[in-house]
């Protein structure tokens, strides 16, 4: 392990005054510059208190903290290890700035459909044979579903997240995938605010529209559909009130 003491100073630790923020800056320093990789350990919580001089509880807090980041894996009776990313972090922000009025469903929905678009555009061009499967049951599901309007919701997220993997930008992937909890708040009163099972199997006959896009390699066509799609789901929340 390279000596910690060299990534963050003594004199460091004391002007931050902050032992468990100095800490996690270690330890993101640490996998940097040991060009560390998802699943690859971590030094002991020992060794980082002996090479930094603070005590075990310190270390042990920074860990926790860096966990619940999402950064690290931290697992009883083994080592810490270099975690994968994850949108769950993303979604608690998201969702909390929502209901701290400092983010608007509206705002949520103008980021998604940007977003939303370009991956669709990206998917049409360099999804598998695989990716366009899973995309399409999806779709075919919300159809067959279609009087569970609890299992609707479920394809329908499903098949969003499946689009942004589908793009083969990880970026995307996580993005999108943090949009769920908001998602998830909202989807049952855009449902019910559509008057009529027509007016709702055109919501799922826009998911198919964006399906058959992607399946027909059309980046263009796809592109197009997802924003059809998001307007109409824009107008049904503006109908609920809800923006």
């Amino acid at each position: 392990m390279s000596k910690l003491v060299d990534l963050v100073s003594g004199s460091e630790l004391a002007q931050k005054g902050d032992l468990v923020g100095a800490v996690m800056r270690a330890v993101n320093k640490h996998i940097r510059s040991n060009g560390l990789l998802v699943g690859d350990p971590l030094p002991s919580e020992g060794a980082f208190s002996e090479e930094l001089g603070v005590s075990r509880v310190v270390v042990r807090e920074a860990f926790r903290s860096l966990s619940a980041m999402g950064l690290i894996d931290v697992g009883n009776g083994r080592r810490a290890r270099v975690a994968s990313i994850d949108s769950g972090v993303l979604a608690m922000i998201i969702d909390h700035a929502v209901h701290i009025d400092q983010m608007s469903i509206q705002q949520i929905y103008d980021v998604r459909r940007t977003i939303e678009a370009r991956s669709a555009s990206l998917a049409a061009l360099r999804r598998t044979d695989l990716d366009a499967e899973v995309i399409a049951t999806h779709a075919a599901n919300m159809r067959r579903d279609f009087a569970e309007p609890e299992e609707v919701m479920e394809h329908d997220i499903a098949f969003h997240k499946a689009i942004a993997k589908a793009s083969h930008n990880p970026a995307f992937a996580l993005i999108v995938g943090a949009f769920e909890v908001v998602t998830r708040q909202t989807w049952g009163i855009g449902w019910r605010s559509r008057q009529s099972d027509e007016e709702r199997m055109g919501s799922v006959e826009a998911h198919e529209a964006v399906a058959q896009a992607i399946i027909a390699g059309d980046p263009r066509a796809a592109h197009g559909a997802m924003n059809h799609h998001f307007d109409h789901s824009v107008k049904a929340l503006i109908e609920a009130g809800v923006i």
